[in-house]
């Protein structure tokens, strides 16, 4: 009698599948790859290109507009697994996980037609702008704001860290508009594309080894169509974080696909360099502090398999903390292996030749963005915990 598990812990056949062959497109094209884009100013078209084909970008679309019709547990594997194989494709965390998804959920039919089809097939791609200068990490403190005037909007503001303008399409911006029933502001998203009149963006230098470069956006006085509204301007909240809940768990899969990625080279390291009679992953100095980084990574892939099974069941309330809790611990997590796996190397770590001291940096991210881990700490401690807010 065979059982078929498809849960928040144990992955279908269906899902192992996934995982051998995106792992399988990761290794094609590989590291060197990856990081000669990088050294070249060039992004990674051919292995962007190559996973649409195959169907992966999309796979968390509706099948209606192109999509996989799967759900955000199958992107996260696609990411994960390409991040396992040293070419993490940062862009997918926002454009098919965020944006893709809030279109899918709150966009109008018109809307699902023009961007949908396109972001699954690769044609298009979508940036996200939430972050601003003043606020942080702090949502509620954004101060973009959108105001009717006739049928169209207009948005002004300033939005800080966005990944990808240069290469997208449109950009996905979190404004606030007025409550006419209270006069507080509340959230909303426009989709804006590149060349709107009056949305110019500028590049922030950043010691990263990405292709995707992080940019600051200016909204002056930017003339919206009415249909630039994504959703219903009273949902606020709501569909924010239908956005921000993806991005959490995709931002965990980009940590543990690093963490692994790092973990395997100081493993294979380990195993054949030898300094006196034998290997030096034959002495637990060195074995104990891999094998703890395993199974931190294992803990953490468990954490974000159940956020993203929450998130696909429709309960966002309880994929909410999930997927915080997920990507605290898979950022932790990949940060860690990565330091070992330097460490374990020595001062070959920190050559070009093993590729490993770029990650250093890297890693830093999942701790940072989208959201700090201090903030987490908060989140779980006011809504888990239930303990008095100090702010």
């Amino acid at each position: 009698m065979s059982v078929t598990f498809d849960n928040a812990l144990l992955e279908s056949e269906e899902r192992r599948t996934l995982r051998a062959s995106v792992a399988a497109l990761g290794r094609r094209f590989g590291r060197e790859y990856f990081t000669t884009a990088v050294r070249e100013g060039r992004q990674t078209d051919e292995l962007w290109q190559e996973a649409a084909k195959l169907g992966y970008l999309g796979v968390n679309l509706p099948e209606e507009y192109g999509g996989g019709g799967a759900g955000l547990s199958e992107l996260a594997i696609v990411l994960e697994e390409l991040g396992a194989t040293g070419c993490p494709l940062l862009l997918l965390v926002v454009s098919p996980a965020i944006c893709g998804t809030v279109i899918a959920r709150f966009g109008t039919e018109e809307q699902k037609r023009r961007w949908l089809p396109g972001l699954a097939d690769g044609t298009r791609r979508m940036a996200f702008g939430i972050t601003e200068p003043d606020a942080g990490s702090n949502s509620h403190r954004i101060t973009t704001t959108a105001r009717r005037d006739g049928d169209t909007w207009v948005l002004t503001g300033r939005k800080v860290f966005v990944s990808g303008v240069d290469i997208a399409d449109a950009t996905l911006i979190v404004g606030r508009t007025e409550d006419a029933r209270t006069g507080r502001l509340k959230p909303c998203l426009f989709v804006v594309e590149r060349e709107t009149p009056g949305f110019e963006f500028r590049h922030i230098p950043m010691e990263l080894t990405a292709p995707e470069k992080q940019f600051q956006l200016f909204l002056d006085d930017v003339r919206l169509p009415a249909d630039a509204l994504v959703g219903d301007e009273d949902a606020g909240l709501l569909q924010l974080f239908a956005g921000l809940n993806p991005e959490r768990v995709m931002t965990a899969a980009f940590s543990l696909g690093m963490g692994r990625y790092a973990l395997q080279v100081a493993v294979e390291y380990a195993r054949v360099r030898q300094v006196w009679k034998a290997p030096i992953g034959a002495h637990q100095a060195i074995a104990h502090p891999l094998a703890q980084a395993r199974i931190d990574l294992e803990l953490a892939g468990l954490m974000t398999r159940k956020a993203a099974f929450l998130y696909d069941a429709g309960d966002d309330m309880a994929a909410g903390e999930a997927a915080n809790m997920a990507k605290y611990a898979a950022a932790e997590a990949g940060a860690r292996a990565v330091d070992q796996a330097v460490h374990t190397l020595g001062g070959n770590g920190l050559t070009t030749e093993y590729g490993l001291a770029s990650l250093l940096t890297a890693s830093r991210v999942g701790r940072i963005a989208p959201v700090s881990r201090e903030m987490i700490l908060n989140f779980v401690c006011h809504h888990t915990l239930g303990l008095p807010r100090s702010y």
